[in-house]
């Protein structure tokens, strides 16, 4: 179009200079309204490529001309026409040659091109000739400062490195991959260049294969590295091809977050990752929210559609690029300038004059002056290096409900992001619906066990338990599926020394399962790795041993319910009480009296509190008899009432605890607690290996536990075990004991009578969900469980699972009958008294009949005889008697031991008969 009105305007000026035609004030008016109109245009210079015969800046270019002309109110009185010249790609040359014809027609600025080179050749010809280049690409950042004939609408590469830095410092990465397609990435992200020194962030640096080469290869090392935060600068079309390419490696899942700098994320075909759960981020620049711009958009889809089809590019479907909203909003912001000026006129440049048009000044500033709200945004410009201020970024994010703005991103006022989440209902079963999850778990009883059936079974068919029952329950409250692996290694995860860790938590490290749901204990070296829910299942590590055999009561367990210390305090006492009050009696007048009250002028008196005495009277107390001595004074009445007290506490202490001990059966320990484990080297100890159990005693900073450690790690090959079944076996086996979780325990305790727990909890902790480092499932996990625990659920469960036959409680026994085992003691000390009493009585015969003897001068054989004659009468007569026989016996008197003795001390006479019975004894 624009080629046909010049020729027609330069074949009637031709042709009116040929003929001198004169022309009347009417017709020069309308002639100079037409000029007027018609060349007033912009040109531009747009490259083309195979697959691309027409540009989409080039179509963005004829639609924003279009609409100007049709809607009069920016430009009533003017009709823009326009001026297109197409050169290849990368033909700098070329681009130099269209400028110059398109400067040489009288164009009032030039648009396009787009790649650097071409863009630095039109530019310095703008800058000879001073006519205004508008820009709409990212370029290079100002060498010369002589540039100052052009404007750009993209934002600069400085703004956009803050934007991505802010983003980054937001979401708390401390560790990035940069993928850059071409060098111009690394200058566009120089500010995040410059953040490991600053900010503490580490950044790795790839760059995408060149020449269509696979990235396969890339991807792989990446995925290999765990490297889970990666910012893509990549054209859009690189973005959509990296993007299957992501999805075919496995990587599109929750635990990636992917930032494209490519402004036009969305207008990328993200469909096929809706439900993937990967993070998706990115910048838009269109304000799509707007109506006004939304109808605009829709009119170019429209347009857009009746086109022919082109090839597979990723983008949607009619769908405006960042670069054709640019493209419209430059012809929009020249025009609103051009309207502006008054009395400015075009004219013809030519490149081998340098002769500068003498509006261009002018006309670029007014284009710098100009401000327009328009697809991008609020436009306005620096009028010093005509670069754009003052606009927003949206922060646009992929959720399952599509691209959603979840901030905005400022050049002045930096990051805002608006938490839409707040907004929303809380319903959790809906984010993780749709999810099918890897679980990892480990056989231990009863959490993992294989279900017991007649018939093969299949999937997760084949385990129950009861951390099978918690999946199911979470899996029911937040509609994921779930298909469960066993670990394996075997192992729960411990860390080595070269810092590798193994077991469940290296397959949530590797993202090789989602969830570990098992006994996986929470600790602070897994969640420096790995992230935990809240707790279902609190414990404490225990010690599991064998039940000690029982001892019966012995026959002397009457002394059982006093210890041998008290025993001895207790005969102390007696002792010194009864030295005391021989002492105080001795010492006071008033337990002296007189004999013979019947003359009371004797002075003879005496004191029935003698050392005997005041031993017996203490023990006549103690035994709760008494005796027949009561002292008289105030001094002795006291120091017996006192002793009486004390009678009284120790003889209702010992009768309260003689029932216990004379019934109960007695289990003797050798162990009690953790500190009776590491004083001894007698009985083996140990833990689980690889487990928590065994890093808590590692790195236990407690000497009892260093100890016990020290002790497990110098035999390893016996005292750590491969799990719980293997060391269970070993304390039934042998004289070994488990250090265990507290709930094992139990579970143990109650299907085995032959194993209990000793002492109490050495620590306290909680069995947890694992994720992997930042999953979005621990947080909605950590709920599930908490409606579970409100609920009364995982008791339920636990209950379920833990609750076994049980073992005979001890204290259930009901009394049984005392048998000679329990007090045939008693019976002993009493024959051992009988017995010491008889021996007693012939001493004292024997004492003090010797001591007689010798005051009388009587023979002691000769006693002793009588005595023996008296013993054996006094049998026979017995046997005698219990015959019935009668038996005349004279001088029965003397034939007692007692008559004999009293005969024999007043020197009485035996007599005949005395010595016939004594010698007819034998006979009888």
């Amino acid at each position: 179009m624009s080629e046909r009105y010049t020729n027609v305007i330069l074949l009637l000026l031709f042709y009116c200079l040929r003929t001198n035609t004169t022309f009347t004030q009417q017709n020069s008016e309308a002639l100079t309204h037409a000029l007027c109109c018609l060349f007033r245009f912009p040109g531009g210079i747009f490259e083309t490529t195979e697959n691309e015969p027409i540009s989409v800046e080039e179509m963005a270019f004829k639609f924003a001309v279009t609409n100007i002309n049709r809607n009069r109110t920016l430009m009533p009185n003017t009709t823009l026409t326009y001026d297109i010249q197409r050169i290849n790609l990368y033909d700098s040359f070329e681009a130099s040659r269209r400028a110059c014809d398109q400067l040489a027609l009288g164009v009032a600025s030039v648009f396009g091109p787009s790649h650097s080179s071409s863009l630095s050749a039109v530019q310095s010809i703008s800058n000879a000739l001073e006519v205004p280049h508008i820009q709409t690409r990212w370029k290079h950042p100002i060498v010369n400062q002589k540039d100052s004939f052009y404007i750009n609408l993209y934002p600069d590469y400085t703004s956009i490195s803050r934007a991505i830095l802010h983003l980054v410092q937001y979401y708390k990465w401390k560790t990035v991959t940069v993928v850059y397609e071409d060098s111009t990435g690394l200058i566009r992200l120089q500010e995040l260049m410059k953040a490991p020194s600053r900010y503490n962030i580490k950044i790795k640096i790839r760059q995408l294969p060149t020449d269509n080469r696979d990235p396969k290869p890339l991807l792989k090392e990446m995925k290999r590295g765990k490297e889970f935060y990666v910012i893509f600068d990549c054209t859009y079309e690189t973005a959509a091809g990296m993007l299957k390419q992501l999805l075919s490696m496995g990587m599109m899942t929750e635990y990636y977050h992917y930032f494209f700098t490519t402004l036009d994320l969305f207008a990328l075909n993200l469909e096929p990752y809706r439900y993937s759960g990967v993070n998706m981020t990115g910048f838009r620049l269109l304000n799509i929210d707007n109506p006004h711009i939304a109808s605009v958009i829709d009119k170019w889809s429209m347009e857009r559609l009746q086109a022919p089809p082109k090839p597979e590019s990723g983008l949607l479907d009619g769908m405006m690029t960042t670069d054709a909203a640019l493209m419209y909003d430059a012809v929009y912001v020249v025009s609103i300038a051009f309207q502006r000026a008054s009395q400015m006129t075009v004219s013809s440049l030519q490149c081998h004059r340098h002769k500068p048009w003498r509006f261009g000044s002018r006309f670029m500033n007014l284009i710098k002056e100009a401000q327009w709200d328009g697809l991008t945004g609020h436009i306005a410009f620096n009028k010093t290096d005509g670069l754009r201020k003052d606009f927003d970024l949206d922060v646009i994010s992929l959720k399952e409900e599509g691209l959603e703005k979840i901030g905005i991103w400022n050049s002045n006022t930096g990051l805002n992001m608006t938490d839409s989440m707040k907004e929303k209902p809380s319903n959790i079963s809906v984010s993780m619906s749709n999810r099918s999850l890897i679980v990892t778990t480990i056989l231990e009883d009863p959490y993992v066990m294989y279900k017991k059936s007649d018939k093969p079974l299949y999937g997760n068919d084949r385990f129950e338990g009861y951390c099978l029952d918690l999946l199911k329950e979470l899996s029911n409250i937040l509609g994921f599926t779930y298909e469960v692996r066993l670990v394996a290694d075997g192992k729960y995860g411990a860390q080595n020394d070269k810092g590798q860790w193994n077991g469940m938590v290296r397959e949530l490290v590797d993202h090789i399962a989602d969830l570990a749901v098992a006994p996986l204990t929470i600790t602070y070296v897994r969640e420096k790795v790995i992230d935990f829910s809240k707790p279902f299942l609190t414990l404490g590590i225990s010690i599991l041993y064998r039940k000690p055999n029982g001892t019966n009561p012995g026959v002397f367990s009457f002394l059982n319910p006093l210890s041998p210390d008290i025993w001895m305090y207790v005969l102390l006492a007696c002792l010194g009480v009864s030295c005391v009050l021989f002492v105080i009696a001795r010492f006071t007048p008033y337990e002296w009296y007189n004999p013979h009250p019947c003359n009371p002028d004797s002075d003879v008196v005496e004191n029935n509190f003698t050392l005997l005495n005041s031993f017996w009277f203490g023990v006549g107390a103690l035994m709760q008899q008494g005796s027949e001595l009561m002292p008289k004074a105030l001094s002795t009445r006291i120091v017996g009432g006192i002793w009486w007290f004390f009678t009284l506490i120790i003889i209702s202490s010992y009768t309260a605890n003689l029932a216990a001990f004379l019934t109960v059966e007695r289990m003797e320990s050798p162990i009690d607690s953790a500190d009776d484990l590491a004083k001894q080297t007698k009985i083996e100890y140990g833990a689980v290996g690889d487990g928590s159990t065994m890093t808590f005693f590692k790195k236990s900073k407690i000497s009892t536990y260093e100890k016990m450690w020290a002790f497990m790690s110098s035999r390893q090959q016996t005292a750590l075990v491969k799990n719980n079944d293997v060391g269970i076996q070993r304390v039934l086996t042998t004289d070994y004991a488990l250090l265990m979780e507290s709930t094992n325990i139990e579970f143990v305790t109650q299907r085995n009578c032959n194993l209990t727990q000793i002492g109490g909890l050495i620590d306290s902790k909680g069995y947890g969900v694992g994720t992997p480092l930042g999953s979005p499932y621990r947080d909605k996990i950590t709920i599930a469980i908490l409606q579970l625990q409100e609920e009364g659920k995982l008791h339920m469960m636990k209950e379920k699972w833990w609750r076994g036959n049980g073992c005979p409680e001890e204290d259930s026994k009901e009394a049984s009958a005392l048998g000679v085992e329990n007090i045939g003691g008693i019976f002993i000390v009493l024959a051992a008294g009988l017995v010491l009493s008889v021996f007693v009585a012939i001493g004292e015969f024997i004492y003090k009949s010797r001591r007689n003897s010798d005051i009388e001068q009587v023979s002691f054989i000769i006693l002793i005889m009588h005595l023996q004659c008296g013993v054996l009468f006094y049998l026979v007569k017995s046997f005698y008697l219990t015959n019935k026989h009668v038996i005349n016996i004279k001088c029965i008197t003397i034939l007692t031991p007692i008559s004999i003795y009293h005969n024999i001390i007043h020197r009485k006479n035996i007599g005949k008969t005395g010595w016939e019975i004594y010698n007819k004894g034998i006979i009888l």
